[in-house]
Formats: C-alpha cells, structure tokens, sequence
C-alpha cells in the first residue's frame, strides 16, 4: 500500500485543526494521543515507508519528516499557550486575600509526657536499644506469675490491681509494663537489649502524686555476663541525660519479686536524694519461666515512672497539672494548641 502526498497534507492539517482547537491542557493531551502518539495517523504513514519503491522512499521520508516536525512545533506552541492561560487564571481566581478575618482552627501538639517518652526511647536507640511495645488488657500470667508474682502477694489483691470480669478470665489492666519483658524474653533469643514505654493502671486515687493511669518505661538486659556494674553505668547514663551531666545516682538495697538482688535507685537533684525507681538483677526464676538458660545468660531490668521523671526534672508540684488536661499546662513547655 502507498500513500499519496495529498494523504500526508491531509494528515498534517486535520492535526493541526485538532491542536488549534483545543481549549485546555487536558483536550490538547488528548489530541496529542490522537494525532501525535505511536498509533497516529503520521506514525502509520511513517511505519509504511517500508511499503514503497526504494526510489521513493527517501522523498517520502522527507514529506513526512517535514509534518511531522510541524505538527510537534504546533503542539509545542498550543502547550506553552495553554499553559499561560492556566496560571494566570489561577493567579486571578485562587489569589488568597490576607485582609479577611480568619477562622483558623488551633492545632494540636504532643503532651510533655508523650514527648518526655520520645526523648528517652530516641536515647536507648542510640546506645543499641530497641523499643517494645504491648496491650495495656493482659493476661494475669504475664502481668504476675511470670514474674515470679505468687497468686498470695499483696499486689494481685483488688486495692492495686484491676481485674477484668469475669473474674475466671485471667486478664487484667497491666500494673507495669514488665509484661512487655517477658514478651520479649519469651519472642527473642538473648542478647537482649530492649526499652518498654507505656500506659499501666492501679487502683490508686488521684492526688497531688498519685493517679490511677500513669505510664512508665522499664529497660531490659539480657547478655553474657551482665552485673549490677552495668546496671550502675545504664542508671547513670540514663540520669545523666535526663536531669544534667552533674547528677549522681545511688542504689539502696530493695525487694521486687522479679529481679535478685533488688535495688531503689535514687539521683541527687537540687541539693537533695529523690528516689526515682526500681531495679535489680533479672531473677533467675524469671528467666527460666521465659525458657532462658541461666547458666549462660543474666540480665538485669530497671523501671521509672514518666510523670514522677518530668515532674522532677520541671518543677511540678501537683499531678492534676499533667493528667487533667488544661492546655495552659501544655504551653508552658510550647507544644500546647496554637
């Protein structure tokens, strides 16, 4: 088959028209699918050079060339034209007038306790920590017996602990975030170096130091010959950190079902000893619960409540201030509505 010269004028204005006529940039889109894509009319007569006396092709060729240069210029020139159009009429028609009133809404921003727990798992992650994570609803094994907590000791009784009804159903709000630990211990081969960040509940009353829901971070090592020197330098780094590199930390000999020995760990803050948690060396009776071999691995675990942390290191006095709510509290350190 060949195509007559006329045919390729032909091509070439009906092209020409289309890309004329086009009024947007999404109809000359179009128009270039039709009249300038791979399945066009100019690209047939192109791919049917090869259909035509040798002699004739170059001639041919030529023609085609030739449209085809004049059809991508007119749309070049449609393009640019169109384009024009677009911005200056979004220019005119979105243009913002910054003399009337607003009715922006305040935006919201992180409480200080949420930011306070950001800071301290961005440190761990520093030193080669991971942070873990787990529901706030556990299972009664998890939160007590695990932990070497027996079903007679003070803390399962209903003056501290939340019980889920049933009562045979065995869960119960977390009391501390240890349950994480021994997720962990029970998910992950040793070495294991993990901080566990969260809410935890007791059914305490709200007071000036006290609340009912409160969070805490617990920390947990588990390695090839951990001691409680390395307990000592975590603590101290932590400190250091937390409260300015001139605090100092004691340890004063404590009881904790989990961890033996056992241990309070108090820092030196403002001219006087604040005691700021617990820790102690991973009990060896943890460890077997959560299949770890004891003669091989120790480990030592250490745990802060958050609100206690930043009421110390800013001066709050009253812990209705942090857990009530009222934005005025949130914007003495910057982060409240604005």
């Amino acid at each position: 088959m060949s195509i007559e010269p006329v045919d390729i004028d032909s091509i070439t204005n009906a092209a020409l028209s289309a890309i004329s006529a086009a009024s947007s940039l999404d109809e000359l889109k179009e128009v270039r699918i039709a009249h300038v894509g791979d399945r066009s009319a100019i690209a047939r007569a192109n791919q049917a050079l090869g259909q035509i006396p040798i002699e004739e092709r170059a001639a041919r060729g030529k023609l085609i060339g030739s449209a085809r240069a004049n059809i991508n210029q007119a749309f070049d020139d449609r393009e640019k034209v169109l384009t024009k159009e677009r911005d200056t009429k979004a220019l005119t028609e979105e243009r913002v007038d910054v003399t009337l009133p607003t009715n922006r809404k305040r935006r919201g921003a992180l409480h200080p306790l949420t930011i306070l727990s950001n800071e301290i798992a961005d440190l761990f992650i520093g030193i080669g920590y991971t942070v873990q994570e787990g529901p706030e609803l556990e299972s009664s094994w998890l939160n007590f017996d695990a932990l070497n907590i027996p079903a007679d000791h003070p803390a399962r009784t209903m003056q501290d602990t939340f019980f889920i009804n049933p009562p045979d159903s065995g869960l119960v709000l977390r009391t501390h975030t240890s349950p994480v630990q021994i997720r962990t211990m029970l998910e992950h081969e040793p070495p294991i170096y993990v901080i566990c960040p969260g809410r935890t509940y007791r059914a305490d009353e709200l007071d000036a130091t006290h609340t009912p829901v409160f969070n805490q971070v617990e920390g947990l090592v588990i390695d090839k010959g951990i001691t409680m020197a390395h307990l000592k330098g975590t603590l101290d780094f932590f400190a250091s950190k937390i409260f300015g590199a001139d605090v100092t930390t004691r340890i004063r000999p404590s009881y904790f079902p989990f961890t033996e020995p056992s241990a309070e760990v108090d820092f030196f803050y403002n001219g006087r000893w604040i005691e700021w948690g617990g820790c102690g060396m991973v009990n060896p009776r943890v460890l077997q619960a959560c299949g770890i071999d004891t003669k091989t691995y120790s480990g030592f675990a250490f745990g802060m409540g958050l609100e206690r942390t930043l009421m110390v290191r800013h001066g709050i006095t009253d812990m209705h201030d942090i857990v009530e709510g009222d934005i005025r509290f949130s914007q003495q350190f910057g982060v409240g509505l604005r």
